[in-house]
């Protein structure tokens, strides 16, 4: 998925391009595994990207910059300990695991990336290159 700006989206080319499950707003990727949910916010400094993860701790996530790729990606298993002499009928396990892939634009500082995760949300600052941001308005005199 490309960090990319719409500027005039056609929904009947979109209609036809895109796959069904991104149509009814699915987190479901084609190995059935469930996705978190994710908003991209551009500013005029950088992009926020907030991945939606309750339930995890902040160690439990891995954030790698390959080639202007971003991949964000958690592991989490909880096994419940059991003790000798212990019987039970029904056990249950959990895993839950997920990764998600961005592809940067070069206008952006790779070096300056930063994350912070609190209360369920992930929080990814992308800073923009000085030459990406946009310039105020100039007026020029006129003689």
């Amino acid at each position: 998925m490309a960090l990319v700006r719409f500027t005039n989206p056609n929904l009947l080319e979109s209609f036809f391009n895109n796959d069904w499950l991104d149509l009814i707003g699915s987190n479901i990727n084609e190995n059935d595994m469930t996705l978190p949910s994710v908003n991209i916010k551009e500013t005029n400094e950088s992009f926020e990207v907030e991945v939606a993860a309750p339930g995890f701790d902040k160690d439990e996530f891995k954030i790698e910059l390959d080639n202007n790729i971003l991949n964000i990606s958690s592991e989490k298993k909880e096994e419940n300990e059991v003790k000798e002499g212990e019987q039970y009928t029904k056990r249950e396990f959990n895993y839950q695991s997920f990764s998600r892939s961005f592809t940067l634009p070069e206008t952006v500082e790779a070096d300056k990336i930063s994350a912070k995760y609190d209360n369920g949300i992930l929080k990814i600052s992308i800073p923009k290159k000085e030459e990406a941001k946009t310039k105020p308005v100039k007026q020029i005199a006129i003689s």
